[in-house]
């Protein structure tokens, strides 16, 4: 059989690195398996869903490279599926009609209370032998239960928690439609595994408790029954769980802040997962490698550093073509026209070995593409009367040059360290503030010769 796993995001928010882990194993899984990965919205909840975090759902999918084998499917357009397993449902006797009120509900469950027992349905509409039901009132809209199973136990192996098992006695007969047709979320979810031929269910361990309901509704239909895998929460670098102020937001605010979908998936990859000592792998032997065996039952920590240290190291090694077009990109979205400077590839060569994210690598670009304003009290500090006689000499070199290169450049400052008897950090610190705004660069003498001669002498002038 073929393996066939599936990710289904309800879009009543964005994706979050919680959700695009769960997607990435499922994806992972299938790919090891060279099987197929279902991509489904469980847009149900009809007054939370939106367009907009569907569209944010699919987008934040695109970017981590996570694209789906089939959908994406949506349970709002398979209500007349839900419907027709319903009837048959409600002929075969696994489900029946509920007409109990929302006030008749309610005082049951208080006096459960009163009598310290659970709140749960009592099974008062239940079809039995020897059970007679009094008529159904006519002004109530009727919702629709399933008929679970009242012994023995419902059980599976997990394939990251091992063996789980509910005593039936403790589930009730839930609803699987609303008085108004509706169908609710845990029977549109076992329909669309059935129809979908999911071979294996990953997701996280919220929906432990879903599992037998769906088991139970799935053996009444005759299916058979998924393997499951339930994943444990992420914690914030502080050890509580996972929240907006950790960073848990939309995936696509990573891609915001300057961070590569390769170190992206890469981390998200070790969040609770591990082969051996590995700490980056390309999403080939990551493929090559996922396992669900090596998967932590216990909550996988979420670190910042690392992820910065990841995203550092594939900026490294990433193409400086693609690292221009990027900054180009986020260049132009702060206004700034990536034309007016040098060469990017060249800049972005420059910068690379130094930046974490794209965004500390455009921001080092952008020097090269406007005008400098240093602070005040950095003019005040660098730009001395001797920093700007020595400059005043070096500009004069640089105009006479007839050549400009990094050699060149180089030559320049150390005849004008001689002439005034000054270090190198006395002349290329005033330097870097003149002509880029900023007292620290890489070797100023590379830096200049990406500049290039005449904007280095524009800059230079506005302190001479």
């Amino acid at each position: 059989m073929s393996v066939r796993t599936r990710f289904a995001p309800s879009p009543t928010g964005f994706l979050h690195i919680g959700g695009a882990r769960t997607a990435l194993f499922c994806w992972a899984y299938a790919r090891r398996h060279g099987g197929q990965f279902i991509l489904r919205v469980e847009d149900t909840d009809l007054e939370r869903s939106t367009p907009e975090a569907v569209q944010a759902i699919l987008d934040g999918m695109h970017w981590l490279g996570l694209d789906a084998d089939e959908g994406p499917f949506y349970q709002t357009q398979r209500f007349d599926r839900y419907r027709e397993v319903i009837a048959q449902m409600l002929e075969a006797g696994t489900a029946y009609h509920c007409y109990a009120t929302p006030d008749e509900l309610d005082a049951m469950r208080e006096a459960q209370r009163e009598r310290g027992e659970k709140p749960r349905y009592d099974g008062r509409w239940r079809p039995e032998p020897g059970k007679t039901l009094p008529n159904p009132p006519a002004v109530v809209k009727p919702v629709v239960r399933f008929r679970n199973p009242r012994d023995g136990v419902v059980a599976w192996d997990d394939l990251v928690k091992g063996r789980i098992e509910f005593s039936n006695a403790e589930l009730d007969d839930l609803v699987i439609a609303r008085g108004d047709g509706t169908p609710t979320y845990n029977f549109c979810v076992v329909v669309d595994d059935l129809d979908m031929r999911i071979t294996h269910v990953i997701r996280g361990d919220d929906h432990v408790n879903n599992t037998p309901r769906q088991i139970n509704i799935l053996r009444a239909l005759g299916a058979e029954v998924p393997q499951y895998a339930h994943l444990s929460m992420i914690l914030g670098d502080d050890g509580t769980k996972l929240s907006k102020r950790h960073g848990a937001v939309s995936v696509m605010q990573y891609d915001e802040e300057g961070y590569l979908p390769d170190a992206v998936v890469n981390y998200l990859a070790r969040l609770g997962w591990s082969h051996g000592d590995e700490e980056i792998f390309s999403r080939a032997q990551f493929v090559e490698w996922f396992d669900l065996d090596h998967i932590t039952p216990s909550a996988a920590q979420f670190n910042t550093e690392k992820l910065n240290w990841l995203n550092a190291h594939y900026i490294k090694q990433a193409d400086v073509a693609y690292l221009a077009s990027e900054v180009a990109s986020r260049l132009a979205r702060r206004g700034i026209d990536p034309e007016a400077g040098p060469e990017l590839e060249a800049v972005v060569a420059l910068y690379r070995e130094r930046s974490s994210t794209l965004n500390e690598l455009t921001d080092a670009v952008e020097l090269f593409c406007i005008e400098a304003h240093p602070a005040p009290d950095v003019i005040e500090k660098h730009l001395t009367e001797p920093a700007r006689a020595a400059l005043n000499s070096l500009a004069g070199r640089f105009e006479a040059s007839a050549e400009w290169n990094a050699e060149t450049v180089s030559g320049a400052i150390k005849a004008t360290m001689a002439d005034h008897g000054l270090k190198m950090p006395q002349v290329a610190i005033p330097l870097r503030v003149a002509t880029l705004g900023v007292p620290q660069t890489p070797a100023i003498d590379a830096v200049l010769a990406v500049l290039g001669r005449e904007r280095t002498l524009a800059r230079m002038r506005r302190y001479l």
